[in-house]
C-alpha cells in the first residue's frame, strides 16, 4: 500500500515536472513569434514607406517631365504663330509678343499677350473694375496697379458719361450687369474658357407671382422693362419709368414704394418697372430674387461681354448688325480677345488712326485671331479705348498717351505676386 502510494506521488511530480516544461517551451516559442511579427510589421512599414516615396519621385519626375514637354511644345508653336515678332517672357506661362503686319503695304502696329496656364497655376485672368462702384472710370495704369495684375486690356463697353459697363460683366460668379443686344460674351474659368451670347434669365417670386426681370444695373431701353439695381450701381436709383414705380426690398419685404429715386438698401435692392406688373408684389410677405445667366457655365467664375463675334467654332463669324455695332466698322484701334483648341488664352491691341499704323477692319482682325490659333474670339471697345498694360507700363500707342480712364479692364495677374507683395508691403 506504501509502495503504490509513492509510486504515484512519483508519477504525479513527473506530470507536474512535464507540464512546467512545455509550458516554458510555449512561452519561449510565443515571444519569439511575437519578435518575428514585430520585425515583419518594421519591415513592412518600412517598405510601404519606401514605395510611397519612390512613387512620389516618379509622380513629380513624370509632372515635371510632363511640364517641360507642354513648355517645349508651346514655345514652339509661339515661334510659329508669330513668325515675326518679338517674343518677350512676362512670368511662367505668360508672353508678350511685338509685331507689325503690312496689310495692302500699310503698318499696323500689334501687340499680344498669349497665356497659358496649364504651365503656370497662379495665374488668374479676370474682368476688373475701376472702383468698386460702378460709376468710376480710371486709366488701365491704375485698374492694373491697384490688382498687382502684369498685363492688362481694356474691356467691355462702356456709358462714356459715368462708366456704368454696357453688357454682361460678372467677376467670381457675382453679376454686376447684364447683356445688351444680345451681345456675345466669354466666360473664364480656372483652367476653362467658354464664348456665347449670354441672357439674362432671372425673376422676382412672392408665392404664385413670378415676374420676368429683363436686366441688372444697366441704363433703361424700353420703358416697359423690369430692371433691378443694387449698390453696385450707386447709393440711388434712377427714376421710374412712365407709368412705373421703384420698390426697394430689404430682406425679402417691401420697404419704399416711389415712382422718384430712392435709395438703395444696404443688402437688398431696387426694382423698377411698369406700375401694373410690380402691383401684385406690393403685399407680399415674402419676395424672393433669382438670378440667372443663361447658358449656365458651371465651371466659369468671370463674364465679360463684347461684340461682335470674330471667331465662331472655327469659323470667320462677324454679326455687326445683329449685335447693333454697325457704327464700329472701318480701320481703327481694336482690343480683341480669344483662346484656342489647346486653351491657350489671347488677347490683341491693335494701333491705329495714325501713319504708323493705320489699324484694322473687323475683317481683318477676325483673320489675324484665326491665323493666331483661335477658335472663338471677339472684339472688345476699341477706338480711343484700346490700350494694353504690360508689367508697369503701356505698351501700345493709344491716341490719348496712357490711354483714356475706362470703366474695367480684363486683368492677368500671378497670385504668388500678389501674396509675395502683401507679405512685403
Amino acid at each position: 500500500m506504501n509502495t503504490m502510494l509513492a509510486d504515484n506521488q512519483k508519477n504525479i511530480g513527473k506530470i507536474i515536472n512535464h507540464s512546467l516544461y512545455f509550458t516554458v517551451l510555449l512561452a519561449v516559442f510565443s515571444s519569439q513569434s511575437l519578435m518575428i511579427n514585430s520585425n515583419t510589421t518594421a519591415v513592412g512599414n518600412e517598405a510601404i514607406s519606401t514605395a510611397f516615396t519612390q512613387q512620389k519621385q516618379t509622380d513629380i519626375k513624370e509632372q515635371t517631365r510632363s511640364l517641360t514637354e507642354e513648355k517645349q511644345r508651346w514655345e514652339s508653336m509661339l515661334r510659329q504663330r508669330y513668325r515675326n515678332g518679338a517674343i518677350l517672357t512676362i512670368a511662367d506661362g505668360v508672353k508678350h509678343i511685338r509685331m507689325v503686319k503690312y496689310i495692302n503695304s500699310r503698318p499696323v502696329k500689334i501687340n499680344i499677350v498669349e497665356v497659358n496656364t496649364k504651365l503656370n497655376p497662379n495665374i488668374e485672368i479676370a474682368p476688373t473694375l475701376a472702383s468698386t462702384n460702378l460709376k468710376h472710370r480710371a486709366t488701365i495704369r491704375t485698374i492694373a496697379k491697384r490688382n498687382n495684375s502684369i498685363a492688362a486690356v481694356n474691356g467691355t463697353y462702356f456709358k462714356p458719361q459715368n462708366g456704368i459697363p454696357l453688357g454682361t460683366l460678372m467677376i467670381d460668379k457675382k453679376v454686376y450687369t447684364g447683356p445688351i443686344h444680345n451681345r456675345v460674351a466669354m466666360g473664364i474659368g480656372k483652367n476653362e474658357f467658354q464664348m456665347a451670347q449670354v441672357q439674362f434669365d432671372s425673376s422676382l417670386k412672392a408665392g404664385r407671382e413670378n415676374l420676368k426681370i429683363d436686366n441688372i444695373n444697366q441704363p433703361r431701353m424700353l420703358s416697359t422693362y423690369v430692371l433691378l439695381y443694387t449698390k453696385d450701381w450707386g447709393q440711388t436709383s434712377p427714376t421710374a419709368p412712365k407709368y412705373g414705380v421703384n420698390i426697394a426690398i430689404q430682406n425679402g419685404k417691401i420697404t419704399t414704394i416711389s415712382n422718384g429715386s430712392i435709395a438703395i438698401p444696404e443688402d437688398g435692392y431696387i426694382i423698377s418697372g411698369p406700375r401694373k406688373k410690380l402691383e401684385p408684389f406690393f403685399n407680399a410677405r415674402k419676395i424672393e430674387l433669382d438670378i440667372k445667366m443663361v447658358p449656365e457655365w458651371e465651371n466659369i467664375d468671370h463674364i465679360i461681354s463684347g461684340g461682335p463675334y470674330l471667331i465662331k467654332d472655327g469659323e470667320i463669324y462677324i454679326d455687326v448688325t445683329a449685335q447693333k455695332l454697325g457704327a464700329i466698322t472701318g480701320k481703327n484701334p481694336r482690343t480683341a480677345i480669344g483662346y484656342t483648341a489647346n486653351n491657350e488664352f489671347i488677347m490683341v491691341t491693335v494701333d491705329g488712326r495714325e501713319k504708323a499704323s493705320v489699324g484694322m477692319t473687323l475683317g481683318e482682325l477676325a483673320r489675324m485671331m484665326k491665323s493666331f490659333g483661335c477658335i472663338n474670339a471677339m472684339n472688345l471697345d476699341g477706338g480711343g479705348s484700346s490700350v494694353m498694360y504690360v508689367n508697369g507700363k503701356v505698351v501700345n500707342s493709344p491716341a490719348q498717351v496712357g490711354g483714356i480712364p475706362i470703366s474695367n479692364a480684363l486683368t492677368i495677374t500671378e497670385r504668388t505676386r500678389i501674396a509675395y507683395d502683401e507679405k512685403n508691403s
